[in-house]
């Protein structure tokens, strides 16, 4: 049985790491590319409009990963209908979510990027990039919905390819759309925005070869309790996105006051690279969430745990890692995404880069303990995690930390908000006696 769970485990944590660092190169392949054609206003332009584009990723993994734990955790206690009904509710809603932010982005992208800071020609590029990503938003959601649903079905692999199918994709059209066919920004834009519907068509496999264990199942009678539901369990992955939205649109207009825009440039290089290492945590939290989900369903809570102990050392070894190689390799990484060799560009981001990665240590175990806490139903405690680290703690220690050391400040802002939310992910796991820790002595 041991032997067992842990080849489940592996096969679900490596699929998940790879099918999420190939989501990251979304974003890292319009961060080469736009920075080799368009250079630092380019990359101005893209890190001002990508919080938004961690908003639409945040709902469509809320609805996705909420609605796919609920689901299997009924398929665990045999209630298939209720779990159909689950999708459906994911569903509904994650069309009606998209929908709206088309209609925002054909109505108010222009105003949008105003509002996060951009001006004159930036104001343009980055209105041009918010307009085409808010046209896909529905493609978008219901992409992080069938992946989260077809992985908890058994089909992880699926998810995987068609993910990185979608990446990969994405890579190749950025290419093409801004070089060969010469279309700007919103080239980048259009190939990140196809990466869905790509990925979308691969996961349809799942059901034009009949091996999906879920079907429609009208919700209507319930849909608002089921959305709610599916909200509850989901919100920490909602809120690391929002979170991520939130800080680059704060760090952005900090900097903007103290590094102009060449300090933006630089932190997009910083946060873009972070994408990577967040991917990675977030490929095992997702890919621990099945097994723990299900587990807990079958009342196996000691299992559940032990599978929750294994993510979070995982993740915090990887982290180790990851800060271990910002030291070691920082100029050759801000090189890459320096194509007009800004000296100021690459000095800014050259001590962001390692002060920024300080943190990731801690990060890793707090993404996951977060996402634990919602696969086992409890939703509170999860978006306390989330909030705290990814809100409430980086933005008070982003205003402290900048007031006193200006530039040095914003880059430690992030290690010091996740070393605090750390002590509160150790007190929740023993405040609500989970099996990993021992419970308050009282």
């Amino acid at each position: 049985m041991q032997k067992q769970i842990n080849r489940e485990f592996y096969k679900y944590i490596s699929l998940n790491v790879l099918g999420m660092l190939g989501l990251s190169c979304y974003i890292l392949a319009d961060t080469f590319f736009i920075s080799k054609r368009l250079g630092a206003d380019g990359l101005t332009a893209l890190n001002l409009a990508i919080s938004v584009y961690s908003i639409i990723n945040g709902l469509g993994l809320m609805l996705g990963i909420g609605g796919a734990t609920r689901f299997a955790i009924c398929r665990a206690q045999g209630e298939k209908e209720k779990g159909n009904q689950v999708f459906a509710a994911s569903a509904v809603a994650g069309i009606t979510v998209g929908i709206v932010l088309l209609l925002i982005g054909l109505a108010g992208s222009d105003a949008v990027a105003g509002m996060l800071g951009a001006e004159g020609n930036i104001q343009k590029m980055t209105g041009s990039y918010l307009k085409t990503i808010l046209g896909f938003a529905p493609f978008f959601i219901m992409n992080n919905i069938l992946i989260a649903f077809v992985r908890n079905d058994g089909s992880p692999r699926l998810s995987m390819a068609a993910m990185l199918t979608g990446s990969f994709s994405n890579i190749v059209l950025d290419y093409v759309f801004l070089f060969p066919c010469n279309m700007g920004i919103f080239g980048a834009a259009l190939a990140t925005g196809f990466a869905p519907v790509i990925s979308i068509g691969l996961l349809s496999l799942h059901f034009i070869r009949g091996k999906n264990q879920f079907t429609w199942s009208s919700p209507m009678g319930a849909l608002c309790c089921r959305v709610r539901d599916i909200c509850s369990l989901g919100i920490s992955a909602f809120i690391n996105e929002l979170s991520s939205a939130v800080v680059l649109i704060v760090f952005n207009l900090l900097i903007l006051h103290l590094a102009g825009n060449t300090g933006v440039a630089a932190y997009g290089i910083v946060a873009n690279l972070a994408l990577v290492a967040v991917s990675v945590f977030t490929g095992i939290s997702q890919g621990s969430q099945p097994l723990i989900s299900r587990f807990y369903g079958e009342g196996r809570k000691k299992e559940s745990a032990a599978v929750f102990v294994r993510a979070a050392i995982l993740a915090g070894a990887v982290g180790i890692f990851f800060s271990v190689a910002a030291f070691a390799f920082t100029g050759n990484l801000v090189g890459i995404f320096n194509g007009e060799g800004n000296r100021e560009l690459a000095e800014i981001a050259f001590w962001g880069l390692r002060l920024y990665f300080l943190g990731f240590c801690p990060a890793g175990v707090n993404i996951v303990a977060a996402a634990y806490m919602g696969a086992v139903e409890k939703g509170r405690e999860s978006f306390a995690i989330a909030f705290v680290r990814g809100v409430a703690a980086i933005l008070f220690f982003a205003f402290l930390l900048s007031f006193i050391w200006k530039m040095d400040g914003i880059w430690l802002a992030f290690p010091a908000a996740e070393i605090s939310t750390l002590l509160l992910t150790a007190w929740f796991l023993k405040r609500y006696k989970n099996p990993v820790l021992p419970p308050v002595e009282k």
